[in-house]
């Protein structure tokens, strides 16, 4: 970032404090390298980011192994309560559409297709020549990729997906085990693309590339 400051010239100061003017973009006037001010200056600066980050992970950890010792289980609660889901089922069964549940109990219809999700017919296509509709499939996300999609600008279903997903300890992190048609893990792992890139931690990248196959592994399906 700072070499495409110096190409445009920009200067990047900083305003307050003991450093205050101090320009995060001065090079040497002969060698064009950072000065060594603050080429150091950026160093602690980077350190001290990545040091919070670590913090909050550690303690987001802590609290999920206190949770599990609880038998609580990770991730946000169930849109539709424990004890609605067998009523919610039983509409379904009797013919209620999902809209119309949706409706009743002021969910998405994303939350009523979890919950009945084994009840739905894998092919529902009135005309024989059209595709059947995707069936939702559970996939774990390593918690890499969850923590940044959850920053990301995401639509609806995506965020309904990723909302509901259920983390799960893998050791010193965890995955969220999400329930989506292809079609939105697909999308989730095009939001993550950038995570490909060189500012994304080898740990990031690493975690990308597990998610990446895991949804290849899901096969060729096309959404209707």
């Amino acid at each position: 970032m700072l070499d495409i400051l110096h190409r445009d010239r920009l200067a990047l100061r900083i305003h307050d404090g003991a450093f205050s003017s101090m320009d995060l973009t001065a090079r040497h006037p002969r060698t064009g390298e950072l000065l060594s001010t603050v080429k150091l200056m950026v160093q602690t600066l980077a350190a001290a980011g990545e040091l919070q980050r670590d913090l909050q992970r550690e303690l987001t950890y802590d609290g999920l192994r206190a949770a599990e010792a609880k038998g609580n289980k990770g991730g946000r609660r169930p849109a539709i309560p424990v004890d609605k889901t067998d009523d919610v089922r039983t509409a379904y069964l009797e013919g209620r559409s999902i809209a119309a549940l949706a409706r009743a109990h002021q969910v998405s219809r994303g939350a009523i297709r979890t919950a009945v999700v084994d009840l739905l017919p894998k092919y529902t296509a009135v005309d024989p020549g059209a595709p059947a509709p995707e069936t939702q499939v559970v996939l774990d996300m390593p918690g890499k990729v969850a923590d940044f999609l959850r920053a990301a600008e995401l639509d609806n279903a995506e965020r309904a997906a990723l909302d509901e997903g259920q983390a799960v300890l893998r050791g010193q992190g965890y995955t969220l085990r999400v329930t989506a048609v292809p079609a939105v893990h697909r999308q989730l792992l095009d939001r993550c693309q950038v995570l490909d890139g060189t500012a994304a931690v080898p740990a990031q990248r690493k975690a990308r590339r597990e998610y990446e196959s895991r949804v290849n592994g899901l096969g060729a399906h096309t959404g209707s």
